[in-house]
């Protein structure tokens, strides 16, 4: 899909490559939309430039009441920061929206904004938010875009081909403002948005005396309610109220029909949206439901790494053993373990990052290693099924991990396809959790689906391989 890799060590030597291959080249870091896109041959590419080497753009953190997202900030980071989930709660479950648990361990926020969809979750809260990005170049420096001057038309940004989105701040919610997020899709996971909406509300005691109410898929652009921001501004959120700016929400919008709704449905739902944000921001219930501890799929290591220059030949190690891969830079990590190391237990499934068959651990994040260049595995260390007997703490050969014996006893095991991925997501949720609740089994499976429809079993499988590392760990 591509055939030059540039994977640069700093800011700087990344300016440089962006302005040297100003609209020539695309800029990756979680790939998540990137390599689907190549995949159908939208904006195709030879050449890629890497950012992920850039840890210092990798950060969310709390100054001076502003919240500040790194470029690389992924919806995981999100989800995990407390700062975040205080006093953004609207983004943070945006982010909890996104994808799966794999596709929010690499996704980043920033590129999320970059797609530019009008269904990508994280706009709305951010624009309610009044986000800005700082954008930088090699010969501009650094100019600061509000969001909602972001996008001048559908899929389309004000980002010229030499930038880059070094940083996303905004304001955190003040102890007189809530703010809540809400979606509505066709399914548990991995669901574009029929309608998505963020509410940001300040108060004068219970009087509404700002509002900022944004709406997803409902116009080539995220765009404002003002209609409905004026009417809630001197009014107190009774149960009238409420009703009615639903129904006024329906004159700041002209959806269409398409595939996921009809105009008329998105209509309907708007109106309920809003209305059932409303009530749980009167009632003070807009974090209900929210995850003390939410399921990540990453045991998230501490230490200090620094990433080996990038050269064209991929160096790494797999299932504990060290592999040279020299002709696999132009590959993602699926084909590279296939074709390259001759690993053939990951699965493809829809190459799309929709099945989870082919779910690996990269670097200690559960991944979907058909969404991975494989050259992002240099210099780190990769699991696969092969080797997660051994991950799991097998000393013999053939030995199974925990959860594979679990599979095995509990008839889990259907046609065997999509097994690998489901024992991969399932094994990273106990080693970060090792009694997970049924929910939190859900959440980490969600991104999996099983072509036999064996749902039941799989969930049996789990919490019978938890009894058994619970226990042997008591005794």
């Amino acid at each position: 899909m591509w055939r030059t890799y540039l994977r640069p060590a700093s800011m700087a030597e990344a300016l440089d490559l962006l302005r040297r291959y100003a609209g020539q080249a695309r800029v990756i870091a979680g790939g998540t939309d990137v390599l689907v896109e190549l995949s159908r041959g939208v904006r195709p590419t030879e050449t890629l430039i890497d950012i992920t080497a850039l840890t210092e753009l990798k950060y969310v953190r709390e100054e001076s009441g502003l919240i500040r997202l790194g470029a690389l900030a992924t919806h995981n980071d999100g989800i995990a920061s407390p700062a975040c989930v205080a006093g953004a709660l609207p983004l943070a479950q945006a982010c909890w929206e996104v994808g799966a648990p794999q596709i929010r361990t690499r996704a980043t926020i920033a590129g999320n904004l970059v797609t530019a969809s009008p269904a990508n979750d994280t706009i709305p809260p951010l624009m309610a938010l009044g986000a800005e990005l700082a954008l930088v170049s090699a010969e501009g420096g650094e100019r600061i875009v509000p969001l909602a001057e972001f996008y001048p038309a559908f899929r389309r940004t004000v980002l010229r081909p030499d930038e880059l989105i070094r940083e996303i701040r905004f304001p955190a919610l003040r102890e007189n403002q809530r703010g809540i997020f809400l979606k509505l899709g066709l399914r548990r996971a991995q669901a574009i948005s029929v309608i998505d909406i963020a509410l940001v509300l300040t108060f004068d005691g219970e009087v509404v005396r700002d509002a900022r109410i944004t709406l997803g898929c409902l116009a080539p652009t995220v765009i404002h309610a003002r209609t409905v921001e004026a009417y809630l501004v001197g009014r107190r959120l009774d149960e009238a109220v409420c009703a009615e700016a639903g129904r006024r929400a329906c004159d700041d919008a002209a959806p269409i029909d398409d595939l996921r709704g009809s105009a008329g449905y998105r209509r309907e739902t708007l109106a309920a949206l809003v209305a059932e944000g409303l009530r749980r921001v009167a009632a003070g219930t807009q974090a209900a439901g929210w995850p003390a501890t939410p399921v990540l799929l990453e045991t998230r290591d501490t230490s200090s790494t620094v990433a080996l220059p990038f050269a064209g030949v991929i160096a790494t190690t797999i299932n504990g053993t060290a592999y040279e891969l020299p002709g696999a830079a132009g590959k993602t990590l699926l084909n590279a373990l296939r074709e390259d190391a001759g690993l053939t237990g990951t699965k493809e499934g829809c190459a799309e990052g929709e099945c989870g068959a082919c779910t690996v651990w990269l670097n200690r994040q559960t991944v979907m290693s058909c969404l991975v260049p494989a050259a992002q595995a240099h210099s780190g260390s990769v699991t696969t099924i092969e080797g997660l007997a051994h991950a799991g703490g097998a000393a013999d050969e053939g030995d199974l991990h925990p959860l594979q014996d679990a599979f095995v006893a509990c008839g889990a095991v259907q046609c065997g396809f999509c097994i690998p991925g489901m024992l991969m997501a399932g094994a990273k949720l106990l080693d970060e959790r090792p009694a997970p609740n049924d929910e939190q089994i859900l959440t980490a499976l969600s991104g999996n689906i099983c072509r036999c429809t064996g749902y039941r079993k799989i969930l049996d499988a789990v919490h019978a391989a938890s009894a058994e590392i619970t226990e042997g760990g008591a005794a």
